[in-house]
This record gives structure tokens, sequence and C-alpha cells, in this order.
């Protein structure tokens, strides 16, 4: 029984984070703005200790901010802490890539990875790309980089990459429905599948050094679009989490 009562309050605490996350990442939420405890009760649903442990745990993600006086904030971010957690992925998932290269892996491990790259292939060949196909693109990214990262077969690091991605705005899609509303997002794509296609050349060829050097760069993409969206934010609706995010301007 005490057992089953555990299971269900861990139940409660993830089903808890997820909805304020929902909130926050939505917009619903705004930056700045108090969350007390009892409020977070009401709009989850869940009682009030699996909401606390939620709290907690949207705090470690660095999503909220404790109140000296009691309760959360949401909290806000500069546009260098944003840059400064997608280095911070790249430079691992960098070092999954040397690990991969120089341990080598083998032509049936790489298959979904090339099985991916050619879906991603698919999407990126339609004139203009549909918002269906970004959104279908953020799914095949997602699985492209946790496959890459798996074939280091060093589970310390997979597990820090895994906390870095989840950094907010930090995974490796933090931004591509941002950019769907941009002129040049197409191109954009076009450009980071090059760099999926030539990390997987570099692993093939067991080149280290390269393999690492093509997923640092790869996240500096990643940058260079987040000051893009910023930029652009005319098209929110499409990712309201932007509103999360100072700009020098702001």
């Amino acid at each position: 029984m005490a057992e089953r009562e555990v299971d269900r309050s861990v139940s409660q605490t993830v089903k808890a984070q997820l909805a304020l996350r929902d909130q926050i990442l939505s917009g619903a939420l705004r930056p700045g703005e108090r969350i007390s405890e009892l409020q977070a009760v009401e709009t989850t649903g869940a009682s009030r200790t699996p909401v606390r442990m939620a709290l907690v745990r949207l705090e470690e993600e660095g999503l909220l901010e404790a109140i000296p006086s009691g309760g959360f904030m949401v909290k806000a971010f500069s546009e260098r802490d944003i840059s400064d957690s997608i280095e911070l992925r790249g430079t691992l998932e960098g070092l999954a890539a040397r690990f991969a290269a120089e341990r080598g892996v083998s032509a049936r491990e790489l298959e979904p990875l090339k099985e991916c790259l050619a879906a991603i292939d698919e999407l990126l060949g339609q004139v203009p790309i549909s918002i269906e196909a970004f959104s279908s693109y953020v799914t095949l990214n997602a699985r492209f980089h946790a496959l890459l990262t798996e074939l280091s077969r060093s589970p310390p690091l997979v597990r820090q990459i895994d906390r870095a991605s989840a950094l907010p705005f930090a995974s490796p899609s933090g931004f591509v429905m941002a950019q769907s509303a941009l002129p040049e997002a197409q191109q954009i794509l076009i450009i980071a599948q090059d760099h999926h296609r030539v990390v997987i050349d570099a692993i093939e060829n067991r080149e280290g050094a390269r393999a690492e050097a093509i997923m640092r760069e790869h996240a500096r993409l990643a940058v260079r679009n987040l000051r893009l969206a910023l930029r652009n934010r005319t098209h929110l609706d499409l990712l309201p989490a932007l509103a999360l995010i100072k700009t020098a301007t702001d």
C-alpha cells in the first residue's frame, strides 16, 4: 500500500510539473508572474505535496525562481543565458560525436541515423515547407540528436547531455517553430541538415576531431537562429515562450 502511495505521488508530481511547464512555455504565465503553491494546486488539480515538488523541479530546470517571501516567480532569461546553454549542449554533443568516431560505430548502428536523415531530406524537399513539416522536423531532429548521443557509448556523457538539453530553450529544436515564419527558414534547415550529413560521414571515417568540430558549429548555428527569432517576434503565436527572453533592447 505504501509503495502504491509513493507511485501515485510521483505520478502527480510529474503531471503537475508538465502542466505548469506548459503554462509557462505557452505564455499563460508571464515572466515575473508569481506562482503560489495554492494557485498551482488549483490549476493542476494535484495535491499540495506533489505540487510543491513540481515547483522545486521547475526551479531546478531554470524556469522558476524562489521568492524569499514564499512561492515562486516565472523567470525571464537574457539572450546570453540561452546562447550559453546552447553552446554548452554543443560542446557536450561534440564530445559524444568524437567518442562515437574514435570508438567505432558499425554500419548497422548508423542505419537509424541515416533513416532519420532521409526522412528529414524528404521534408526539406517541400517548397515551401509547411508548418506541419516544421513540426515533423522538430520530432526527427530530436531523434537524430538522441541517436547520435547514444552512439558515444558513454552513459555519464548521455546524462549530462540530457541535463543540458533540458535547460530552457537549449534543446536541439528549441527555436525551429519560431524560425518557420522567417523568409530564410528553409535555408536554415538545409544548412543544419548538411551538418547532420557531414557528422555521419566523419563518424563513419573515424575522424573524431572533425566530428566534434561539426557538432560545435551546429550549436553555433542554433545560436544564430536564436538571434534571428528574437529579431522577428511578430509570430509569437508559433513560440510564445520567446516572451521569456529579454534582449539588449528590452
